[in-house]
């Protein structure tokens, strides 16, 4: 167990920067409107559950399904895909009839514990030791509570015309986001493809 102050400081801001709780808020906000209050605790301990659970077992639970990381996160740029059309052109395609409302899904998964993290926390683990990761991964945890435990205020502060403004401007980044991820998976997947024929 070597840990290391510089790791976690590391892997913390490439987690918050996949993460993105706060570039996050206008959905968060948008899905309170829909579903009711988000449960902060138990949004963000399902969460944390979910990464730490795939940082030990993630690439040997897909392969078991015969399933690969690009593919998994294609799946996921489909969701995300999903969440943009809801907030840029304002109808509901998720419906929200889960017991917990929107805490588990889509706020949980895949909104923090996503196809993004996923790759991420794989990729960190060749990089660094698994404590510094559990530590820096806690840390966004906590900072992910907080910013849900406080959506209704900053909703107070901007204002409805300001939840409006980045509603659109963030459904556009979150489509963005979507095509990108599918795009570089799909890339990946077509690339093993092209090897697989040569080799």
């Amino acid at each position: 167990m070597n840990i290391l102050f510089v790791e976690i400081i590391s892997a913390f801001i490439v987690l918050f920067a996949v993460i993105d709780i706060l570039g996050s808020l206008p959905i968060i906000i948008d899905l309170q409107k829909k579903s009711g209050p988000i449960k902060a605790f138990q949004a963000t301990s399902v969460a944390f559950i979910i990464m730490i659970i795939f940082l030990f077992v993630g690439e040997a639970l897909l392969g078991l399904f015969g399933v690969d990381i690009s593919s998994f996160a294609i799946a996921g740029s489909f969701v995300l895909l999903i969440m943009a059309f809801e907030m840029i052109l304002g109808v509901e395609l998720f419906k929200y009839d889960s017991p917990s409302g929107a805490s588990i899904v889509p706020i949980a998964f895949p909104l923090i514990a996503g196809a993004g993290s996923f790759t991420t926390l794989l990729s960190l683990r060749a990089e660094y030791d698994l404590i510094n990761i559990i530590i820096a991964l806690f840390l966004n945890i906590v900072v992910v509570f907080f910013v849900l435990k406080s959506s209704k205020m900053v909703e107070k502060v901007i204002g409805q015309g300001g939840i409006y403004v980045l509603k659109k401007f963030f459904g556009i980044i979150l489509l963005a986001m979507a095509i990108k991820l599918f795009m570089t998976n799909f890339g990946n997947i077509v690339m093993e493809f092209i090897k697989g024929l040569q080799g």
